[in-house]
Parts: C-alpha cells; sequence; structure tokens
C-alpha cells in the first residue's frame, strides 16, 4: 500500500491561493474606504516585479529584476482596490511613485502588528514569459500528395512532434 495521496481532479491549492489573495484585497480595500490603517497596522507587501499586468517605475525594476517588498504604513496615498490588483502612491528616496499590482503577483503578506502572514505559491502567479528563438519542430504541413497509401502522413516528416493535423472534409 502506497502513502502516496491520490492526485486529485479539483485544482484545490490553486483555490485556496486565489480565496488567500482574497483576504489581501478585503485588508486593503478596507484600508482603501476608511482613508487610514487602524491602529498600529501596518504591511509588508512582497511581489514578482516582472509578472504580466505590474506596473512600476523602470529604476525599481532595475534595481529589484524579481522581486520587491513595499510598506504601506506611515507614507503612502492614492490606494485603489480592484478585484484583481491593487495601486497605491509610495516614495522611493524622496521620489514620488505610483505602483499597480495584481493580486497574482504578490507573494507574500505581512502585518506585523498582529504577526499575520501569508505566503503564496509562486506557481500560482502566471510565469512572465520569454522571448526565445522559433521552435525547431515547427515543420511546414504535409500536403496531399506526402501521404502513404494509407491515407497517413510518411514517415519522412517524423520529426518527434506530436502535433497531429486532421481533415474532417475528406470523404470515405
Amino acid at each position: 500500500m502506497s502513502d502516496d495521496a491520490p492526485e486529485s481532479l479539483i485544482p484545490y491549492d490553486e483555490i485556496v491561493q486565489e480565496a488567500l489573495r482574497d483576504v489581501v484585497g478585503r485588508v486593503l480595500g478596507e484600508v482603501e474606504r476608511t482613508g487610514a490603517l487602524p491602529g498600529g497596522h501596518h504591511f509588508y507587501i512582497t511581489f514578482k516585479t516582472r509578472l504580466p499586468g505590474v506596473a512600476i517605475p523602470k529604476h525599481l525594476v532595475e534595481r529589484f529584476p524579481d522581486e520587491m517588498t513595499i510598506v504601506i504604513q506611515h507614507r503612502f496615498w492614492d490606494l485603489k482596490v480592484e478585484q484583481d490588483m491593487f495601486s497605491v502612491g509610495l516614495s522611493f528616496g524622496g521620489v514620488p511613485s505610483t505602483l499597480r499590482v495584481p493580486f497574482a503577483a504578490v507573494t507574500q503578506f505581512h502585518d506585523p502588528a498582529v504577526e499575520f502572514s501569508l505566503t503564496f505559491h509562486a506557481n500560482a502567479a502566471p510565469e512572465l514569459q520569454q522571448e526565445h528563438e522559433p521552435a525547431e519542430n515547427d515543420m511546414p504541413q504535409i500536403e496531399a500528395g506526402d501521404a502513404d497509401q494509407s491515407g497517413e502522413p510518411s514517415d519522412a516528416a517524423d520529426d518527434g512532434s506530436n502535433v497531429v493535423s486532421v481533415d474532417f472534409t475528406r470523404k470515405k
């Protein structure tokens, strides 16, 4: 008998990650509605800087090419919370900046006033697509004359790819 749990057909991990990110949105939304942080609360929010939807000044991306942590405490302004992202004004080295961060890019949320912390799986956020060379297995489509007697493509085009071409207009 194996100790391994069976593979679930329900994406529980993704559902939980999404729900926990909603906690961050609700907390920030409450701060937006009241216009202030309650009591001694303040937040450290860590996010991936290069994920789609993240909009931060270029000098910050250069300084933090992978991840960045911001503090929402004393000096912030224009906090706006939407269903899937937030934006906030912060100052970096005396230079005011506005940051737009999708909740999918957030990897950590920490409120040290009450020792509340959430950590999100890195794979829960969409990965940045990097530029790459064209795939070497992109071959031209096989023409009708390139099929063998059975109607199947000849082995001459067998390049190891798993792309299948189906012609639904062919009559038997």
